[in-house]
């Protein structure tokens, strides 16, 4: 074969709408981590199917397991005629794209040549389709699942993808179930609201269950919502509904779980979570639940005075708890050092309460380094790195860099509201001891400005310069601000 054939079977390619040709790619997710995930959800039976195996061979390609790749999509095309035996066409232009990548990779190119030929008989009956793709709801409706399935720093692109599916077919089931997950995941990263009446999620929730009265997995996101809000009755009922509709599924127990331990049941929350772990035992958001109940019970030890005196029981379950956390929050992030972030900062967190701060600093200082993570993770970071510093290193201009730098990634999530409250409260100790600290009448500024409050803002960033008249930071705000009245 030609290398010309093959660069211009290339250019085709790059040109179809599927899984080679979607965001996350070697460089962004962990092969080996997100394969044992698809593989769970097709162990357990969940929904879509088809999709899992269309990613997962995906996956196994960027493996070199093409072989197993091939299989990958015979099945997953095997589930969509049966499923959607009156829309096959529609709902495999991403397997005939995923095919025609894994032969590219195979080298053989023929067959490549006729996926493309299929592709482009069917492309041919959407008015607003190229020649081998159509951006149509299964396509938009499938991108969206697979980028919910990789990483937070996806979610807000899968948001869309579902948005645009819905414009078209705003009652489809799978599409409305993959919108939901997407806006509950979203706002799980920024400030709750303060009812629930502003959550796009709980509507778009009901909005399922409206669709599909039996979706399990949308009786315990919403419950969980619930519980955020306060409406105890309802999510309590959700949660027993649908662990008696589907108690061996590890999709719903996890969450049911989560819910449990909020409520103070932490027992009962192992209980389920150990069952779903002995189903799916390489579950990384299991192990880390896990390690959140034994955190609960950790918390809740430490306030018995018994658990310092090395002599007393308490102690040495002290000792066994911590244990147990470091154990499930390190395999929780073992396998995805780069995608869970909260992890690697729960497993910090109880590092420093065992007065490892040397193991605490180290795990802080890598996760700093890192370049390549969403900014929420990257916020979240800078703020527990701060917060270490604040109440372990006794550093409080250390925590101030770190709480600076979370203030610049993005606004509105809890971690600029905890980077933000801890800088004001570090400002005012700072000018209580000493009324001539510039920096901290600057931090203030900076608050006050952030706030929307200028004419504050102008009071501080005047008193910074009264002590430190030279510094171009302050001068610039004042003038920017001046000039904005």
């Amino acid at each position: 074969m030609s290398n010309a054939r093959k660069d211009l079977l290339k250019e085709k390619l790059d040109q179809l709408q599927c899984h080679f040709t979607w965001g996350p790619q070697i460089d962004s997710i962990d092969l080996d981590d997100m394969k044992h995930r698809l593989q769970d959800l097709i162990h357990v039976g969940v929904k879509y199917q088809a999709m899992s195996h269309n990613q997962l061979a995906f996956v196994n390609c960027l493996q070199g397991n093409c072989d197993e790749a091939i299989q990958n999509l015979k099945e997953a095309e095997k589930i969509l005629r049966e499923n959607h035996e009156h829309e096959f066409e529609e709902r495999s232009i991403i397997t005939n794209g995923n095919y025609a990548w894994v032969y590219y990779h195979m080298g053989q190119l023929t067959e490549v040549q006729s996926y493309l030929d299929k592709l482009e008989m069917i492309c041919k009956r959407f008015t607003n389709g190229s020649r081998y793709t159509a951006m149509i709801p299964e396509v938009y409706g499938e991108k969206g699942w697979s980028l919910l399935k990789s990483c937070r720093k996806y979610y807000d692109e899968a948001k869309e993808c579902f948005e645009k599916a819905l414009e078209e077919d705003p009652d489809d089931t799978e599409w409305n179930a993959g919108y939901a997950i997407a806006l509950f995941r979203l706002e799980g990263f920024s400030c709750t609201s303060e009812s629930g009446e502003h959550s796009q999620s709980m509507k778009q929730l009901r909005r399922v269950l409206e669709l599909d009265p039996d979706d399990s997995v949308a009786m315990v996101l919403l419950a969980l919502k619930l519980q955020e809000f306060n409406q105890k009755e309802e999510a309590f009922k959700l949660v027993e509904r649908a662990l008696q509709m589907s108690p061996d599924l590890p999709y719903v127990t996890r969450y049911a779980a989560k819910f449990l331990r909020r409520e103070g049941a932490v027992e009962k929350s192992l209980q389920l979570l150990k069952k779903a772990l002995e189903i799916t035992p390489n579950s990384t958001f299991l192990h880390h639940q896990i390690g959140l109940c034994y955190r609960s019970k950790l918390f809740q030890l430490n306030k018995n005075p018994g658990s310092k005196d090395p002599r007393n029981p308490a102690f040495q379950q002290k000792a066994k708890l911590i244990k147990l956390c470091k154990h499930y929050f390190e395999r929780s992030f073992e396998h995805r050092p780069l995608t869970f972030i909260t992890a690697q900062l729960d497993f910090a967190g109880i590092c420093s309460l065992n007065g490892e701060y040397h193991k605490a600093e180290e795990i802080y200082s890598n996760l700093l380094k890192l370049e390549d993570i969403c900014p929420g993770n990257k916020q979240a970071v800078c703020f527990q790195a701060g917060l270490f510093q604040l109440q372990h290193k006794r550093s409080e201009s250390n925590a101030i860099t770190h709480f600076l730098e979370g203030l610049k990634i993005q606004s509105g999530t809890r971690e600029w509201e905890k980077c933000r409250t801890n800088l004001r409260k570090i400002a005012k100790k700072q000018i209580d001891r000493n009324r001539r600290d510039s920096k901290a009448f600057g931090i203030l500024g900076l608050l006050h400005q952030l706030d929307g409050e200028k004419r504050e803002a102008i009071g501080c960033f005047e008193k910074a310069l009264e002590f430190d008249g030279d510094n171009d930071e302050y001068l610039s705000a004042l003038c920017e601000l001046r000039l904005s009245i």
